[in-house]
């Protein structure tokens, strides 16, 4: 197998507290502009008390910790569902002067779970086109949520920050495939996607399924509710070592009821670094 775009690291970070940001009066009036045109009110409770977390100041050190001064990144993406407690200049761009090089600092959002996929294969289209040799993705979640919204929304336990370095590797395959419509019109049809991309992967395929997918019949690790966006990632960089040591093949899929898609990832993994 040629030389691939694959998963080099996955670091996963908590914290708990609140950033000072989130005392800052430009909160105020940021989510008082976001939020008028819908007529929902704000938590004033939440925004006298302060509470929240800055993406910046949670993922500032993860990307330093992922990269050395001698890894330079030629793209930065960043994905989020829950807002981030900073107005003001996009967080990316904030981001993409915490690491080495000077790359294209880009931020997607409002895609729910599905975002993170997404995120990676942007990140996979810019290396397979010869734009970036090494890129970076930064998924992160706040527990915050500045006003009430139009429907019941889970948010996570804990603040949590996520960064996947994704570089050319040899004998790696990395795929991501997000399906909506008739491939997953019913709950059934999900989980025999999942059962037919597992499948697909061998007997020794590792499968690791976010909180509420429920696929009957399947040998996986299912990660437990609490970090909707970020769980799932934080799951894969906890077990991605192992199981690329024993170089096992690696599913994770996701189902975002909300929007109707189906996200996978699948990795087979080259040698062990």
């Amino acid at each position: 197998m040629p030389a691939a775009p694959g998963l080099t690291r996955v670091l996963t970070r908590y914290a708990d507290g609140r950033s000072e940001l989130s005392l800052d009066p430009d909160l105020r009036v940021f989510v008082a502009d976001l939020v008028r045109p819908y007529g929902l009110p704000l938590r004033e409770d939440l925004l006298a008390e302060g509470v929240g977390h800055a993406y910046e100041e949670l993922a500032a050190g993860l990307l330093a910790e992922a990269l050395g001064p001698d890894e330079p990144a030629d793209v930065l993406i960043q994905a989020f569902d829950s807002p981030d407690v900073r107005p003001g200049a996009p967080t990316s761009l904030a981001l993409s002067r915490s690491c080495a090089g000077t790359p294209t600092a880009l931020a997607l959002c409002d895609q729910g779970t599905a975002g993170a996929f997404a995120a990676l294969r942007a990140a996979l289209a810019y290396q397979r086109t010869g734009v970036a040799r090494r890129a970076v993705v930064v998924l992160a979640e706040q527990t915050a949520l500045h006003h009430l919204p139009p429907e019941p929304v889970t948010l996570p336990d804990r603040h949590c920050a996520v960064v996947l370095v994704c570089e050319t590797l040899p004998d790696e395959e990395l795929t991501v495939r997000q399906d909506s419509g008739a491939v997953v019109g019913t709950a059934g049809s999900v989980a025999e996607e999942v059962r037919r991309q597992a499948k697909a992967l061998g007997e020794q395929a590792a499968v690791l399924l976010a909180a509420g997918l429920e696929v009957p019949g399947l040998d996986a690790v299912r990660v437990p509710a609490g970090q909707p966006f970020t769980g799932l990632w934080s799951a894969l960089a906890e077990r991605l070592p192992g199981w690329r040591a024993e170089r096992r093949p690696v599913l994770l899929a996701d189902f975002d009821p909300r929007l109707g898609v189906l996200s996978t990832l699948t990795l087979r993994a080259g040698p062990p670094s």
